[in-house]
């Protein structure tokens, strides 16, 4: 195999033209994961008229993706240290496809949210893989050069969603359509299916010690489904008692998990405790649970005001959120070069802009009539707000991933994924709740309607902001700079994480 000089300054330093090509497979899948996550978003209103949907439903279709996906990312990461990530990610793939295939089959709320949670499962199975081999296939000087298209590929991937889930509506109806915006999964699936088989290589990083921590499984599982059950469904059942005390029970099974995975430390726990020795790394993912919070739900907040609420079709809802994309693309092409001469800064920069953004359309859904809300109003914030987070992603990401351990790699993008799932789960809950819980409608009148979403839009987006503001206070905790070969953070390369 012929090896391909890398662009880095460093005539040394080569990649095999393999590992690209095992690059584009690998995106391929995180792009299907990552575009799950709000092409539905634009199909909700459709879906629920078409299967008589509740509002807890439209949080379940999104939330419950979320949440499943964040359940499988921890043990998924770990069987990958050990077995060898391809047929993780190649049987991931798999299950993701399929389960595409009968979401756009369901003939009922009940199918559709239980497709869904298949589907984040399926996700949660082949996503950490991604992050894990791109740190094995890659040396440090090129390393954030992947890093960076993966970040262009969540950011494009993710607010591209709406607009080609309106585009599909738009082509071939409210019935079908809602249906092909899942189905659109299943030639990226295949095709890639067949490439995985083929390029990607097989073999696992390390020696993992032999049996699983089946305990911290159960443990990691109940606690996060006791946290989003009520999340989720407390708005529309009118915040009883019992999601008051499933919340509490979520946070001490947490606990329990933490404690748990302490006293095996020795003997192969789910999720390593030394990974959490370094500062960087602990930090890193209480940021990845803020920032995705803040990011995910913007796209639902907007999607519902703009069909449900302004009466617009799936396109022009998709269309608001091309500023985003384009802005997701100039971010991240750039993010790896400025990081590496501004280290910390362009997380700095990064979040400031998308901060600034979310507030900019806050205040727009705040002072600006309903009567008088067009597309053209949001497109500088939310243009200001994509190159931010193009910027943030993936040297987020390489910040915190370079801090662990090369045989660990899977255990810590899977720590580091879950925590902006059940960032994203947890954004997409609140703001539902948020949304619905303020939104007042007394008249059917057009015009009352229009205000009245436009009113408790204006709230979601509040909460949303806050999250960006603290994301943007968050990035002090990450050191200041990683070194040039993606190892351990400079300052604190003599406290590097032992084997």
């Amino acid at each position: 195999m012929t090896d391909a000089t890398a662009a880095t300054g460093n005539p040394r330093v080569t990649v095999p033209r393999s590992a690209w090509h095992a690059l584009v497979v690998l995106m391929a899948g995180m792009f299907m994961a990552l575009l799950d996550t709000t092409i539905v978003n634009v199909a909700l209103p459709t879906i629920q008229v078409s299967l008589d949907a509740s509002e807890a439903t439209l949080s379940w279709i999104i939330s419950g993706y979320a949440l499943a996906f964040g359940i499988a990312l921890i043990p998924a990461g770990r069987i990958g240290d050990r077995v060898g990530h391809k047929w993780v990610f190649f049987t991931g793939l798999l299950l993701f496809t399929i389960a595409s295939l009968f979401c756009g089959l369901a003939q009922n709320s009940m199918q559709l949210i239980v497709a869904r949670v298949v589907q984040g499962l399926a996700g949660g199975i082949f996503v950490p893989a991604v992050t894990a081999m791109i740190q094995l296939l890659f040396p440090g000087p090129v390393r954030g050069k992947a890093f960076a298209i993966m970040g262009s590929v969540i950011g494009v991937s993710t607010a591209l969603g709406p607009i080609l889930g309106g585009l599909i509506i738009e082509a071939f109806g409210d019935e079908n359509g809602w249906r092909l915006v899942f189905w659109v999964n299943l030639p990226i699936g295949a095709i890639a299916l067949l490439a995985a088989a083929k390029i990607l290589p097989a073999g696992a990083e390390g020696k993992p010690k032999d049996g699983y921590d089946f305990v911290g499984l159960v443990l990691l599982t109940a606690g996060l489904i006791a946290l989003l059950v009520p999340l989720i469904e407390g708005q529309d059942k009118g915040w009883p008692a019992w999601t008051f005390l499933t919340l509490a029970a979520g946070v001490l099974l947490i606990v329990a998990f933490a404690w748990w995975e302490k006293r095996i430390e020795d003997d192969n726990p789910m999720v390593p405790p030394h990974l959490f020795a370094h500062p960087a790394f602990t930090g890193g993912t209480i940021l990845a649970l803020v920032y995705f919070a803040a990011f995910t739900s913007i796209f639902f907040t907007i999607s519902l005001l703009w069909q449900a609420g302004l009466g617009h079709t799936a396109l022009e809802s998709g269309v608001v959120g091309v500023p985003f994309a384009i802005g997701s693309i100039i971010g991240a092409s750039q993010s790896n070069r400025l990081s590496q001469r501004l280290g910390r800064t362009v997380l700095v920069v990064g979040t400031a802009m998308v901060a600034t953004g979310l507030v900019a359309v806050w205040a727009i859904l705040r002072f600006v009539p309903a009567a008088d809300l067009v597309n053209w109003d949001l497109l500088l914030p939310l243009l200001i707000a994509g190159i931010g987070s193009g910027l943030f992603i993936a040297p987020n990401a390489q910040f915190i991933v370079a801090t662990v351990n090369r045989s660990e790699a899977g255990a810590a993008s899977g720590v580091i994924s879950v925590m902006q799932r059940v960032g994203s789960a947890i954004g997409i809950a609140v703001i539902g709740s948020v949304l619905f819980g303020t939104l007042h409608i007394t008249s059917r009148d057009p015009a009352q309607v229009a205000q009245a979403f436009v009113d408790s839009a204006a709230h979601a987006m509040a909460v949303s902001a806050v999250l960006a503001v603290v994301s943007f206070a968050l990035v002090f905790v990450l050191p200041r700079q990683v070194d040039a070969h993606g190892g351990p953070p400079v300052e604190t390369s003599e406290k590097a994480i032992p084997a």
